[in-house]
């Protein structure tokens, strides 16, 4: 486990039950950027590898 799954974890643990649409999703990922611009490029990159989960490989 790396260290930063502990954080997945608590998200599991404590939300693991809600359903959320993806528009809320993404209004939680622009609050966070907007709070913590360091991390606007990793949040990028996770939200466009969720945007692609289904695109085939070979493309």
């Amino acid at each position: 486990m790396y260290f930063t799954d502990r954080g997945i974890e608590e998200l599991a643990t404590r939300r693991g039950e809600e359903e959320v649409t993806l528009a809320w999703l993404s209004e939680q990922l622009r609050t966070f950027v907007d709070v913590h611009p360091e991390f606007e490029t990793a949040t990028d990159r996770l939200a466009t590898w969720l945007a692609r989960l289904d695109d085939d490989d070979d493309e």
